[in-house]
């Protein structure tokens, strides 16, 4: 039974829970033993918060006894939260060890949400460095690896949750997406990542990479399983001051509606500029088969122009290391965190701790954020970025002006070989091209598994005006419907077995 319970969806486990079918803490149990059993050979998690896991179901559990409604639709379901959420009861390092064993003093909106949803949290899972990174090398506590190949990538910078979910260590996961780190990892672990309109999400509590580009959102192995997600997390927060003021989406219906498999009316563009060169062939011709699949389905299908697109990497790696060299310039060993070189001056001390506490990938983030800012340099490189950005959200409304949802690869090439791009920063760079467009001009994008090149996971990325998720969750639970009628089956069950990593 154990081993079966982390095979369900997210849905599947709510329906048994609140049925009193199973109890929230077998459920909670059987992932926790998962978890013990396969994270020694994957390491998705920096932290298991097994106690509090545990008292969370019972309380879930003592509620549906007493006969009171479940808090959420995913009161129980267990989740492995991204390690860049404030947590008061567990350690949150961004996967740095200049915060190592930092506790926080407050939890994130999202953290709060969940709590207040009757969520249970697992634990904490590993990333890139303050969310700087496509592979999840760049962790200070060592390399998360692919559930489907080992000795491969989870992607990054979430790939932690998303390896939690392809290893059945969490049913559902949170991860964050500054230029594509909750996309990239979905598609090459065969999950589902969604990166909302910005401010969907509250990023209060949400330890800062590159402010205007930060965004939470929901990991699942199913469309639905996000969507259901998506609206315990979204809404307005007060203490986020860019926020959105609207109401979430109607996301669960629109993931319940698609799944019917009808897009009759649904204009799909296909952008023109997420495709041919540098992308691998295996990953191509998924995407053309989603294309025809689209097409059975009823919806008309178009090709637009983003002709800006093809900027978007070089804007994007000036305006985020811009504001990183701001946003960690707190981290000054002087309230909080690793402290090194104790007597020194204040700006020894600083100088040591950051020394220290810094890997490479962020010391080099910072360095080129702080040239881009420099006087004399500002317009030249940052202030041209932002001109960019704005051609890019222009690209955007054009299109969204053709077609009602975009779409393209979610990334260039399936998951690559551990260490195969960890000295080539460019290389690394460049599995952000297809989803750092929608970063940049704020609006909502989503990757869906779209099947297997050479045996490896592709994501296909549907992309949506801002707040105009609705139509992405139909479009995105469409395909995965027909996926899985002509597939024999749902992708995320061929992964190979996790025994030998165990």
């Amino acid at each position: 039974m154990s081993a079966e319970l982390t095979r369900m969806t997210a849905a599947e486990l709510a329906e048994k829970i609140h049925g009193r079918e199973v109890s929230a803490v077998e459920v909670a149990r059987a992932h926790l033993d998962r978890i013990a059993a396969v994270d020694g050979g994957i390491h998705a998690f920096l932290h298991v918060a097994e106690d509090a896991a545990l008292a969370n179901a019972e309380l879930v559990d003592a509620g549906l006894a007493a006969g009171t409604a479940p808090a959420s639709p995913l009161a129980g379901v267990p989740l492995a939260l991204k390690d860049v959420f404030t947590t008061v009861d567990m350690p949150t390092t961004a996967g740095s060890r200049i915060l190592e064993g930092w506790r926080p003093p407050y939890d994130a909106t999202v953290t709060t949400r969940l709590r207040a949803a009757g969520v249970t949290i697992l634990g904490k899972t590993n990333m890139d460095e303050f969310a700087m990174g496509s592979s999840t090398e760049h962790s200070a506590y060592g390399v998360t690896r692919n559930p489907w190949d080992v000795e491969r990538v989870p992607g990054g910078s979430g790939g932690g949750s998303a390896a939690a979910l392809a290893a059945f260590e969490a049913p559902l996961a949170i991860g964050t997406d500054t230029g594509g780190s909750i996309r990239q990892p979905a598609a090459f672990t065969g999950t589902v990542g969604v990166k909302p309109t910005y401010g969907g999400v509250s990023r209060y509590g949400l330890i800062a990479c590159a402010s205007s580009l930060d965004q939470g959102g929901p990991c699942a192995r199913t469309v639905l399983d996000a969507a259901l997600l998506h609206e315990v997390i979204g809404g307005h927060d007060p203490l986020d001051s860019t926020s959105i003021d609207a109401p979430v989406p109607a996301v669960v219906e629109a993931a319940r509606a698609g799944a019917t498999g009808d897009l009759a009316g649904v204009r799909v563009g296909v952008v023109r500029e997420l495709g041919g060169e540098g992308y691998q062939p295996g990953v191509r011709a998924a995407f053309d088969a989603a294309v025809r699949r689209l097409e059975k389905l009823g919806a008309e299908v178009v090709e637009v122009s983003c002709p800006h697109f093809e900027y978007g990497l070089a804007a994007y790696y000036l305006i985020l290391p811009s504001e990183v060299s701001s946003n960690l310039a707190r981290f000054d060993a002087m309230r909080y965190g690793l402290r090194v070189g104790k007597g020194a001056s204040a700006e020894e001390v600083m100088a040591a701790t950051r020394e220290a506490g810094f890997g490479p990938e962020v010391k080099r983030r910072i360095i080129l954020g702080t040239y881009a800012l420099s006087s004399g340099y500002y317009d030249a490189y940052y202030g041209q970025a932002q001109k960019v950005r704005t051609l890019i959200a222009r690209d955007f409304a054009a299109a969204f002006r053709q077609a009602d949802v975009l779409i393209s690869p979610a990334t260039p090439t399936t998951a690559f070989p551990i260490g195969d791009k960890v000295d080539d920063p460019l290389a690394m760079y460049l599995n952000d091209l297809a989803t750092i467009p929608t970063n940049l001009a704020g609006t909502a994008g989503m990757s869906v598994p779209a099947g297997l090149a050479d045996g490896l996971p592709v994501g296909l990325q549907v992309m949506a005006p801002a707040l105009g998720e609705a139509v992405m969750y139909r479009v995105a639970a469409a395909f995965e419907a027909a996926r899985d009628a002509d597939d024999a089956g749902a992708l995320i069950h061929r992964i190979p077995s996790l025994e030998a990593a165990s």
